[in-house]
């Protein structure tokens, strides 16, 4: 079998650089650890409103119990009138990507 050997040089722009996907998954971890969302913010990553985003994603008893953080989660969910949700960012990103077709596929 004949073999071809090319010495092959690719321009990078210099706004840009070439990670490892360890070291980029490391880096996105950092930039979300210890990071806390709010409803506001988990509407954004969605693109969905409130009432969708609690029956779509909060209150579905099998997303609640990984969800509530009286349950071991990630998620305050609040107890009376004027307290606001919040999301531990990292784990509630983890979540969102690893059930994206459950949530956005209607298996459920």
């Amino acid at each position: 079998m004949q073999q071809l050997n090319v010495n092959l040089s690719i321009p990078i722009p210099a706004d840009h650089v070439v990670v490892s996907k360890v070291e980029l998954e490391d880096l996105r971890k950092q930039k979300l650890s210890g990071v806390y969302w709010t409803m506001k913010d988990v509407e954004e990553r969605t693109g969905k409103k409130f009432e969708w985003i609690k029956e779509n994603i909060l209150y579905p008893p099998h997303f609640k119990k990984i969800l509530d953080v009286e349950q071991g989660g990630f998620v305050y969910y609040p107890k009376k009138s004027g307290e606001k949700w919040s999301f531990l960012a990292i784990e509630m990103a983890r979540f969102l990507d690893e059930n994206f077709h459950l949530i956005f596929g209607g298996r459920k």
